[in-house]
């Protein structure tokens, strides 16, 4: 089969699957594209599930792009049909309804799972974690009859998730077993701002805290245990994090570790294939030494305009810059670059005490931009970074000093 003019089967209908459905469509290719959806929905906008959709009953989920779209691009969609096997040989995927599609291309999305705990049956009713839309339709409900929300977790979702839940009037506990919040993603300062601003809400945020002893009766979770102290249980959120979704993967015959290994160009070890989004490891572009694997919107829609490329045949290796962003309630962070691991960090003012950014300096060199209701200061540190211009701290942190001025 030709590579040139054969289908191009995407796996994943998360923002991963639907940007590169947007990038081959533009390109012409809608007609050769396959897109394989675990859920009934139309591929759909992630996170308001964890703010607006939870707190606003009538709030609907929003759609990438319409049907009608999908359709006149010519887009094939498989919706509530997941994929179960490849057979790279024959190159061709095996659908639960047993229906098999060939490939000429084959690009896995298929994102991560929620992280659970093996101490806990499955299925317990109250015991809820929070990827998809169903996940969303289950908190929703629990938190309309509940008046506590445990959250085990103190990472982006789960504290998304106590802002909300607190917004809608819940008592909320989080429990995080590190010393800090938030402690692989923000630096040290941030985290503790972040920490205060939850305190000032009045949710109750615990950290280095042990949780189990877990009690349950019939389907539902009624306690656990906290630093050996009983602690009943209304409804609780896991939010420990989510592992890669390599399966299909690995059980194809290609190479994984802690995701699937990826090429700067985002092929797998098979050059047919390719991962894309939170499933993909790939080789950091400022260090190619060491390999990341990031979830969040940006590098999968960044990684699905990178694949575009390569599936054209243009040789672009990927080098975006990673930038996050998460809403919790009044705050909102943005992040551009990664938190380093050391070295100088300089507090910008901003016109607030709520508002202010914190720059990350290798040496001399600009790494990282971590603002809070900052927007115009992460917009501004995005440039920057992506163009290689590092200002002097004292004067980037100048408050009368936009940091557009070095641009």
């Amino acid at each position: 089969m030709a590579d040139n003019d054969g289908p191009i089967v995407i796996i994943g209908g998360g923002h991963a699957g639907a940007q590169l459905c947007a990038g081959l469509a533009e390109a012409g290719l809608g007609a050769r594209v396959h897109l394989v959806c675990d859920e009934p929905e139309l591929p759909y906008h992630r996170p308001p599930l964890s703010k607006a959709y939870l707190k606003q009953p009538e709030q609907a989920l929003q759609a990438h792009r319409a049907d009608d779209w999908y359709r006149q691009a010519g887009i094939t969609l498989h919706r509530g049909d997941r994929a179960v096997a490849i057979d790279r040989a024959a190159q061709r995927v095996r659908l639960a309804s047993g229906r098999e599609l060939p490939y000429a291309r084959l690009v896995l999305a298929t994102g991560s799972h929620a992280r659970l705990l093996p101490q806990l049956p499955a299925g317990l009713s109250n015991v809820l974690v929070l990827r998809s839309a169903a996940d969303a339709d289950r908190l929703r409900s629990r938190l309309a009859d509940a008046q506590h929300l445990t959250v085990l977790g103190g990472g982006f979702i789960g504290l998304e998730v106590a802002a909300s839940a607190r917004a809608l009037g819940k008592d909320v506990t989080v429990l995080e077993a590190l010393p800090r919040l938030l402690m692989r993603s923000l630096s040290p300062e941030l985290a503790e701002h972040v920490l205060a601003t939850h305190r000032a809400a009045g949710i109750d945020v615990r950290t280095g805290v042990a949780a189990g002893g877990f009690e349950v009766d019939g389907d539902r979770l009624t306690a656990l245990s906290v630093d050996g102290q009983r602690m009943p249980v209304d409804v609780l959120l896991l939010g420990i994090g989510a592992t890669p979704r390599h399966d299909l993967a690995s059980d194809a015959g290609i190479a994984c570790d802690n995701g699937i290994i990826v090429d700067a160009r985002l092929r797998t070890s098979d050059p047919r294939v390719l991962a894309i989004g939170d499933c993909a490891s790939f080789p950091d572009p400022r260090d190619p030494s060491r390999r990341l694997r990031l979830e969040s919107v940006q590098n999968a829609n960044d990684q699905a305009r990178a694949a575009v490329a390569t599936l054209l045949g243009r040789d672009e290796p990927y080098g975006a810059l990673p930038w996050f962003w998460s809403e919790q309630g009044a705050m909102r962070l943005q992040m551009a670059g990664l938190v380093p691991a050391e070295g100088a960090r300089h507090r910008r003012p901003g016109a607030d005490p709520a508002s202010f950014s914190i720059l990350h300096y290798a040496g001399d060199r600009l790494v990282c931009v971590e603002s809070v209701n900052a927007p115009m200061d992460h917009l501004t540190a995005r440039k920057l970074l992506e163009a290689g211009k590092s200002p002097t701290p004292d004067a980037a942190c100048d408050p009368a000093t936009a940091l557009k001025a070095f641009l």
